[in-house]
């Protein structure tokens, strides 16, 4: 038998075998390593950088999105002819790892790690960050994301950390590396100061007291200043109560009680008499306290400073309340305990007087730096600090020592109640920061020693190199990102940690001003030859030591250096640095510049991307990491110090950025694996399954035999419902599956199933331990006999392709994405399946035909010697490569995809079904074959289009297509193929619109037939097509026929407006959501004069002029089509709906030669259908008996030439109902019942 020349696609819709059939070829051609190499070294560059992912947890559906979206535009550029290369990487430093780690080895904070030992937690650390290598890496496979991982940069590895101090050298030289003691947001479990882009990424709302507290005045105990705060653990360490210079303030007598807002006040226990408070705040603390505040005296705040208090708490005060400092100009003054001015205290709210804490606050500490310049000898004051680095109370806190001090809030309130100084509390929520990879752990903001970076001094270099990118969407240069500059501090770099690149500074051990920051490794050796002898004798005892470790802790904390200055040792300081200094400097470091022989020259070539692609939180984290250092270290100094082939100006080191929104469920909450609200990206890729915990009883109910019991949300993300069949199983047994009916039942948690005994007995199944309280995330990590697996065998899942195009065809890629397997189905449905359809149509009809691409007898005709419709769709494609390559230039993936939707439907919906009877006609005559030529044409060019946002079926396209067919030219895979260029000869912008406009009448009218129930299938006589202007109603009078075909009529009319003939009326209303901010309260009066009008009249104005004139008041109004709304109605026997083209009118009644019409229209469908439940194929020829009524018999018989051409059945027969073959099968037509029955012949 001799070859098709296309090989048939399989008629189901198992897109995962289809794609895994793909990677197969991928990988035994390796057609992904011979892309690397496509293009030269002298092909333009197109640069990408990847956003190093930590491998130390399973990849989620975020990770899905962001992998898509950096896959799609490398593709795109490659097909254009770029040399794109695809360097993976991996970071592994930082909190997120260590974080993990001792949540491991169940220890928390430094002293634990201590005690088990920093060169064992150090290696626990490296063996985490790879742990899910594998499943990052099939994951990376399975979605096509075309990146290079054997080679991928590791952030851990010598050449990359000696890249890292190489930048840091580089600061440290130019004076932007410092140490400074300073006030930073401090995570005291895990010891260590947080940068504020790190503190930036883990906000929550939650409540905090706000207290009013008095502080009595030393030398009046009788009047007390009332103090605010929201901080009552601070109130121990209290220096100074702060008033804003210029404000007044009330000196207040304390009144009578008072009701506010209908509550009682409550008991006011306060040993003061007066109180002190800004006077634009008296009348709400009046309300707050619940009592009355008689004015006794006003002063200006300047007459409060100086004036001494007594604080709340004795921490200090006995020890230290009479200390005073010698000042500058002459005189002393007290160290504590006094009144100051200060800008920072405001009068929106709160008293006006503020507690300032210089140990744990920025404002706070500039403060008291302010006043210890004002001191002969600031080094004799001693900060006030009653809280230790971990977070709890030092001794000299009495009965709070030892505690987390925001355990201790109630208490400090209750003993401040009992003093008789607490006037008043009340929760306030509020946005606080909170660990970003521990996000149980609050951050408390604390004075610490550490290391900065002094960003703010070149912080107009980065808002510069900031207006200079283009970010996706806009918004993101002057909003979140160009906020979060504006705002900028200096960077706070240090960790006091572990797990990270150690901070490359050596410090004199006899002068501390002495220190030098190495740049590598042989720099280190050429001062001193023998640092690393120990490492490298370790090395030698244990041959698999790791070698990138000579560069971490616990190894380069014992490399002595001999001071340059003065000779003495010096020793590292024994921090590490911030993990997002590390993954900024992956432009230059992933080639280990520029240490590495030949990593200058890489870098230059790759310097800066054309294109970097995360989700919106790395605003304040890898963008930004990445264009700080960048502008810090790349100024045009060092780059021609570095004999860079070009400067680069601004931007760098990215041009264009695309800002992900979040993966959300079908609520709009962001998936959580912590909440449940996800699946795993398996569901959507490969199988329709997610792992359970197992229930054995839930709120004192059990499952029925046979039934498995789940929440209504885990139902929907499997998309089934109540009582469909799923395979259930055990992850180390599934050969041993069982089959139950599903079911949601109220009250479940996600993740957990309710099985009856004797189920989990045949399954081998054993209640999880946590029972209810089971956690979605604590699952998969449950002993395998107490969860199962459950799988819905029934559906393929969608694939990668359809998982691709959800995220580039849902939304724009900036919005948050309603995620869920039902909506990556309809998309799928909309695109991949309708191309299927089309691509199986083509391959069926040109096999039945023999119908070859390069058989010199079935070549189309040149385009504009074809028939209309082939010109149309020509054109269509040509247009859809201009718009779609405009929009993937301009990185908008959305516009592009919805293009790439549109001409599927046209082909679809349109040039398909319109030139069915052309691929049925017999033979191959020209017009036969242009149709082939012309779909063909379509179809490849698609699948090239389309490459790189589906690249599994396109390759399956083009495979089959023009690699089977041994098309002239055709590249081993469809990914080697240069983009579709716009081919401007074969565009025809109005046929465009002329066709445009012929589907938009097709459109209405089908939608006047689906609102009256007026079925396709039943002719009628008239349609009457009223336009709204004449060019458009001129250039469709050709199209008349085609038009009257698609609505199934017998005639067309068109006309003007006007012209209806009293079959339709039409109201006219004022578009409140228009009209309302122009007109406010006259938009009635418009209501009452459309209602008044004629609406034929002013319809027809409308159409021809675009505007109607109405007389309000004596003054003539403008209104646009913009501002009305126009609605018709139809008379009896008439439908009509209106739309942008015009109004469309059918006219309904039936003759008896319509309903015979109809019914024989209906009688093939059924028989067509029929073929299809028989499996035939498109070729099989039929006998065909149908029964019926007499008029059936009637319809058949004097129609049976169409049937059997039609239904390719050259027998046809007719008879009684009654007398129906066995195995005729009836149906109901209206109210005639058929019966049918088909014989292959």
């Amino acid at each position: 038998m001799a070859e098709t020349p296309f090989a048939p696609v399989p008629t189901d819709l198992d897109f995962p075998r289809y794609e895994r059939q793909i990677l197969e070829l991928w990988k035994a051609r390796q057609i992904f390593e011979k892309s690397l190499e496509l293009r030269g070294p002298d092909a333009p560059h197109f640069v990408f950088y990847e956003g190093p992912p930590t491998a130390n947890g399973v990849p989620h559906n975020g990770h899905v999105l962001t992998r898509v979206m950096k896959d799609l535009f490398p593709r795109y550029q490659a097909m254009l002819g770029k040399r794109v290369l695809r360097k993976g990487g991996w970071d592994t430093h930082g909190l997120p790892v260590e974080v993990e780690v001792e949540k491991e080895l169940r220890i928390h904070g430094k002293a634990a790690i201590e005690e088990y030992g920093v060169e064992p937690f150090v290696a626990r650390c490296i063996e985490s960050v790879f742990r899910y290598t594998t499943e990052w890496e099939r994951l990376t496979e399975r979605i096509g994301f075309w990146v290079s991982l054997p080679d991928a940069y590791v952030t851990y590895h010598k050449t990359y950390v000696e890249s890292v101090w190489w930048a840091l050298s580089n600061l440290f030289e130019k004076g932007l590396l410092y140490q400074g003691h300073k006030v930073v947001w401090w995570w005291a479990q895990g010891g260590t100061a947080l940068s504020s882009a790190e503190v930036g990424l883990g906000y929550k709302s939650v409540d905090d007291p706000s207290v009013f507290v008095a502080f009595p005045l030393r030398d009046e105990p009788e009047t007390a200043l009332v103090v605010w705060t929201t901080t009552p653990w601070t109130l121990s360490s209290n220096g100074y109560a702060a008033v804003r210079p210029g404000a007044s303030y009330d000196v207040v007598k304390i009144g009578a009680p008072k009701e506010h807002k209908g509550k009682k006040p409550k008991e006011l226990r306060t040993n003061a008499k007066q109180l002190i408070l800004a006077s634009e705040l008296r009348a709400a603390i009046s309300d707050k306290i619940g009592h009355e505040l008689e004015v006794v005296s006003t002063l200006e705040g300047e007459e409060l400073v100086g004036k001494r208090y007594v604080p709340p708490f004795d921490t200090y005060y006995a020890e230290r309340r009479d200390a005073r400092v010698a000042l500058k100009e002459g005189g002393d003054d007290a160290t504590w305990w006094r009144v100051i001015a200060e800008d920072f205290v405001t009068l929106d709210t709160g008293a006006g007087i503020v507690h300032v804490a210089p140990a744990f606050g920025e404002d706070d500490n500039k403060a008291h730096a302010k006043q210890l310049r004002r001191y002969a000898r600031p080094d004799e004051v001693e900060l006030l600090c009653a809280v230790n680095p971990d977070g709890s109370f030092k001794p000299e806190a009495g009965k709070y020592a030892g505690r987390w001090v925001k355990d201790c809030d109630k208490e400090i309130l209750s003993e401040l109640s009992d003093k008789g100084v607490l006037l008043f509390e009340e929760l306030y929520r509020h946005d606080y920061p909170f660990c970003w990879r521990s996000d149980e752990d609050p951050l408390i903001q604390m004075a610490r020693p550490a290391w900065f970076i002094r960003t703010t001094e070149r912080l107009a270099d980065a808002m510069a190199d900031n207006q200079a990118v283009s970010w996706l969407p806009e918004h993101i240069k002057e909003g979140r990102f160009g906020d979060f500059l504006r705002n900028n501090v200096d960077w706070a770099l240090s960790r006091e940690r572990y797990w990270g690149t150690p901070l490359n500074v050596w410090v004199c051990t006899k002068d501390p001003e002495h220190k030098h920051a190495p740049s590598s490794v042989a720099e280190i050796e050429k001062l001193s030859p023998t640092a690393f002898n120990h490492f490298y004798e370790a090395k030698k005892l244990d041959p698999t030591l790791n070698p990138h470790l000579i560069v971490h802790k616990p190894w380069i904390d014992q490399v002595e250096l001999p001071c340059p200055s003065c000779g003495a040792a010096m020793r590292r300081v024994p921090e590490v640095i911030d993990c997002w200094f590390d993954s900024g400097c992956m432009p230059f470091a992933q080639w280990g510049f520029p240490h590495v022989e030949g990593s200058v020259a890489k870098f230059d070539d790759a310097f800066p991307a054309d294109f970097i692609s995360e989700a919106i939180d790395q605003t304040r984290g890898w963008f930004y990491s990445l264009l700080m250092i960048s502008a810090l270290v790349f100024d045009q100094p060092t780059q021609k110090a570095l004999g860079l082939s070009a400067l680069r100006g601004f931007p760098h080191p990215y041009k264009s950025c695309i800002v992900l929104g979040h993966v959300c469920d079908k609520e709009g909450k962001k998936e959580s694996k912590s909440r449940g609200n996800y699946t795993p990206p398996e569901i959507i890729l490969d199988r329709v399954r997610m792992e359970f915990g197992v229930l054995a009883e839930a709120h004192g109910q059990k499952a029925p035999e046979g039934k498995a019991l789940i929440a209504r949300e885990d139902l929907e993300g499997m998309d089934l419902q109540d009582g469909a069949k799923v395979a259930l199983y055990r992850a180390d047994a599934p050969e041993k599956k069982r089959e139950l009916v599903i079911e949601a039942q109220k009250k479940l948690p996600r993740r957990v199933v309710l099985l009856s005994d004797a189920d989990r007995e045949a399954l081998g199944l054993e209640p999880i331990e946590k029972g209810l309280g089971t956690m979605p995330v604590e699952v998969p990590r449950a002993p395998v006999a107490q969860r199962v697996t459950m799988e819905d065998e029934n559906t393929p899942a969608p694939g990668a392709d359809a998982f691709r195009w959800f995220f580039y065809a849902s939304s724009p890629p900036w919005s948050n994405t309603r995620h869920s397997l039902t909506n990556v189905r309809l998309l799928q449905k909309d695109f991949h399946v309708k191309l299927r359809n089309v691509y199986s149509f083509f391959t069926i009809y040109a096999n039945i035909d023999g119908w070859r691409p390069t058989h010199p007898a079935h070549v189309g005709r040149p385009p504009a010697e074809r028939s209309l419709l082939d010109r149309w769709l020509l054109s269509e494609v040509q247009l859809t490569v201009r718009d779609v390559r405009r929009a993937l230039d301009g990185y908008l993936a959305y516009d592009a995809a919805l293009r790439l939707i549109d001409l599927t439907e046209s082909l679809s919906n349109w040039y398909v079904r319109r030139s069915r009877p052309r691929f049925w006609a017999k033979g191959l005559e020209q017009d036969k074959c242009d149709a082939y030529a012309t779909l063909y044409e379509a179809l490849t060019t698609l699948a090239e289009l389309a490459a790189p946002f589906i690249p599994f079926f396109s390759e399956e396209i083009y495979q089959n297509l023009v690699v089977r067919a041994r098309l002239p030219g055709a590249r081993e895979s469809v990914h080697f193929a240069d983009y579709p260029a716009p081919n401007a000869a074969v565009i025809d912008e109005g046929l465009a619109e002329e066709m445009s406009a012929v589907r938009q009448v097709v459109s209405l009218g089908l939608s006047v037939r689906t609102a009256n129930r007026l079925k396709v299938r039943q002719p009628l006589s008239h349609a009457d097509v009223v336009f709204n202007d004449k060019q458009t109603l001129e250039r469709l009078e050709s199209h008349r026929s085609l038009i009257a075909e698609e609505l199934n009529v017998h005639e067309v009319n068109f006309m003007f407006p006007g012209h209806e003939r009293g079959a339709v009326s039409f109201k006219l209303k004022p578009n409140f959501r228009t009209l309302g901010p122009r007109l406010g309260k006259r938009v009635q009066e418009v209501k009452k004069a459309l209602d008044a009008a004629d609406g034929s009249a002013l319809h027809a104005e409308l159409s021809s002029t675009g505007k109607v004139v109405l007389e309000l008041g004596g003054e003539k109004l403008d209104f646009s089509a913009d501002e009305i709304e126009v609605s018709v109605s139809a008379a009896e026997g008439f439908a009509a709906e209106t739309g942008k083209v015009g109004v469309v009118v059918l006219h309904t009644t039936l003759t008896e030669q319509l309903i015979d019409e109809g019914l024989l229209r209906e009688v093939a469908s059924r028989v067509q259908q029929a073929r299809k439940d028989l499996g035939l194929e498109f070729t099989d020829r039929v006998r065909l008996w149908v029964g019926g009524s007499r008029r059936i018999q009637r319809i058949v018989q004097e129609n049976q030439a169409q049937l059997s051409t039609e239904c390719l059945a050259p027998e046809v027969s007719v008879g009684e109902l009654g007398a129906a073959p066995a195995g005729a099968k009836e149906h109901t037509l209206g109210d005639e019942t058929v019966a049918t029955l088909l014989q292959k012949l």
